[in-house]
């Protein structure tokens, strides 16, 4: 077996990339394969420890190369062809810890690691115990400099360009007609924390209005882009000066080159629906240069979800969505009660061939300017789904929508509708669920409280959903500072709730950016919860603290600060209730420690009736007179 594996080739590929040799394709035997411990909210990372007989070598996974682990072709003794790999060079410890996978190596000093991009396993040659008695790779800790290179055999990222001397670097530098040379170029896919030196050609997909924020620690502003290729997506954001510098710069549908320094981290899941694990931050001297030649990258990326799967799909979960335009509303306005500003709205009725309709409402500029001929296909690229009225859906200020798309969805959809779809009925979501143990048109299974801890739901990766009746025994009423923290200050922007901070008199939403002068106070409750086989602790919103409560948060609020009395008295009688309560479990990550959360969506009194029925069905099953 030792004959197949490319004995010293661990050397040549670390001086290929160093001293700009020609690259090769080196089989190894893979020694060592292990999993890293995963954080919170991160991608699933693997090192791989890679022996050429005579050297071993640390490496990692690409995350678009998991596939072959979980697949069971790569493990201890089998030999592999690296044919697409990049190495990065950490000065030490403290840089190491920025690179969170790095930093698990326990390295100290200068060293490499090989970032695998794509890999053969040989599966010809079987599995081997390790041959030889490899040692680790050295080399001298001056000739050691931190950069990235991509080497590819099969030239699918491009091979090292020639060394040109370094530009003085500019604040995020942007040339509108790019003149430059760019031969490595990087997939978005391949961005990750691990390469330092790359270079995008993406197209701008869409690009933020400029946000500004104002707080106790300051203020300042941002914005941010959609950038896309034939690999993936990813979204790029710049604050301060750099907003200042390359707003202009970013225009959507344009094709730009997007060159580091640019730093690159986890992605914050709340702003973002894009498929990515990471995001990027414009930096002083990110180069943002418009590509001469705009053909070539794909125009936006669609994950589309069947409207007659939105039953299944969790509420203010942002998705795409494409379907047939059945209906137009006309322009209407809704204002505000608080701060009399108007919003104009419409709402659009769309198909598709699961023969469901849903609900689509359009805002603003949207809205008033929409001019689309009924049984137009229309793909919707960031849109919020609600529960309002059973399963609705709302266009996001960052969304878009585009009428007609040159995509195999939209040909397929129309060429469905033309043919039959428009004569066909059409079920809507509207008001599915309701009963007992329904929530959102599913049937939830009623458990007892014994039964969600002894079944460990939402310990899963998957939302678990029940339906559980209890008695409220206490509620959590005030914090350790003896502050009351049974509700939050809200904006008061129809569709905001964002909690706001009082300044100078005045609250202030950063969502918004709007200052008002009072705020609207929403509930956001935790209650303890009892049955006869045990207790739990719930976690309910305004809609179900209105209920529990009997009254707003706004006049609880009102109670709590001038009447404490008849507070106590509105928390004694919600106390001792019993409800119907339909809720989900979910992990959870609080102050790094995971825990599952059970959210209370809603709540009902119990239906004796209906009870006293059900029990009586199940006498009935033991065959008792």
């Amino acid at each position: 077996m030792a004959s197949h594996i490319n004995q010293g080739s661990l050397k040549y590929v670390q001086d290929a990339i160093f001293n700009s040799n020609e690259a090769i394709q080196p089989i190894l035997q893979c020694v060592q394969v292990k999993p890293l411990a995963a954080q919170p909210g991160g991608p699933e990372r693997f090192r791989v420890v890679f022996s050429d007989v005579s050297n071993f070598v640390q490496s990692m996974l690409a995350t678009q190369v998991n596939s072959v682990v979980h697949e069971g072709k790569l493990k201890r003794g089998v030999f592999v062809r690296l044919k697409q790999y990049q190495t990065n060079t950490v000065k030490n410890k403290r840089q190491a810890t920025k690179l969170q996978a790095a930093a698990r190596f326990g390295l100290t000093q200068n060293f490499r690691i090989i970032i695998v991009l794509d890999l053969e396993v040989l599966e010809e040659l079987g599995e081997s115990d390790k041959i030889g008695n490899p040692q680790a790779l050295e080399f001298k800790a001056e000739d050691v400099q931190p950069q990235s290179t991509t080497i590819s055999g099969s030239n699918f990222y491009g091979n090292r360009p020639p060394t040109t001397p370094q530009q003085q670097s500019v604040p995020s530098k942007f040339n509108a007609n790019s003149s430059t040379s760019h031969a490595n170029i990087y997939p978005i896919e391949a961005i990750s924390p691990y390469a330092h030196k790359w270079t995008i050609k993406a197209r701008c997909t869409n690009k933020s209005d400029i946000k500004t924020w104002h707080n106790k620690n300051g203020e300042g502003k941002l914005f941010s882009v959609n950038l896309l290729d034939e690999s993936g997506e990813i979204r790029g954001t710049g604050f301060n000066d750099q907003c200042d510098a390359l707003y202009e710069a970013f225009q959507e549908g344009g094709v730009y080159y997007i060159s580091s320094p640019c730093r690159v981290q986890m992605a914050k899941k709340q702003f973002t629906n894009l498929n990515n694990d990471y995001e990027l931050t414009f930096e002083r001297d990110t180069q943002v240069e418009k590509a001469g030649e705009q053909d070539g990258v794909p125009q936006v990326r669609f994950n589309f979800t069947n409207i007659g799967d939105l039953q299944s799909v969790e509420k203010d979960t942002t998705i795409d969505v494409i379907g047939v335009l059945k209906e137009v509303s006309d322009t209407s306005e809704i204002v505000s009660k608080t701060t009399s500003k108007p919003y104009s709205k419409r709402e659009l009725t769309l198909v598709d061939n699961t023969n469901f309709s849903v609900r689509l409402t359009i805002w603003g500029n949207s809205a008033t300017a929409f001019d689309v001929m009924p049984e137009s296909v229309i793909a919707f690229k960031g849109v919020k789904v609600s529960d309002f009225g059973g399963r609705s859906l709302s266009l996001l200020s960052s969304g878009s929508m585009t009428i007609d798309p040159d995509i195999d969805e939209a040909h397929k959809l129309k060429g469905w509708y033309d043919a039959e779809g428009k004569n066909e009925p059409f079920s809507s979501h509207a008001n599915m669920g309701g009963a007992m143990g329904m929530a959102g048109g599913r049937m939830d299974p009623v458990k007892s409280i014994l039964q969600i801890k002894d079944e460990n739901l939402g310990m899963s990766e998957n939302t678990d959903y029940f339906t559980t009746r209890g008695t409220i025994v206490f509620i959590k009423r005030e914090n350790t500072a003896h502050e009351p923290n049974f509700a939050y200050p809200a904006c008061l922007s129809p569709d905001c709730n964002k909690k706001v901070t009082e300044d100078d008199g005045q609250w202030r939403c950063e969502k918004c950016d709007k200052a008002h002068p009072r705020p609207e106070y929403r509930y956001i409750m935790s209650i303890n919860v009892s049955d006869h086989t045990g207790q739990i602790w719930l976690n309910c919103f305004d809609d179900v603290g209105r209920i529990i409560m009997g009254m707003s948060a706004d006049q609880l609020m009102e109670l709590e600060q001038n009447d404490r009395p008849a507070a106590d008295n509105v928390f004694q009688d919600a106390s001792c209730q019993t409800f119907v309560f339909k809720c989900r479990a979910k992990m959870d990550n609080f102050q790094d420690q995971q825990r599952v959360r059970y959210q209370v969506s809603s709540a009902s009194l119990p239906n004796y009736a209906a009870e006293c029925a059900k029990l009586n069905d199940l006498i009935k099953m033991y065959n008792m007179d």
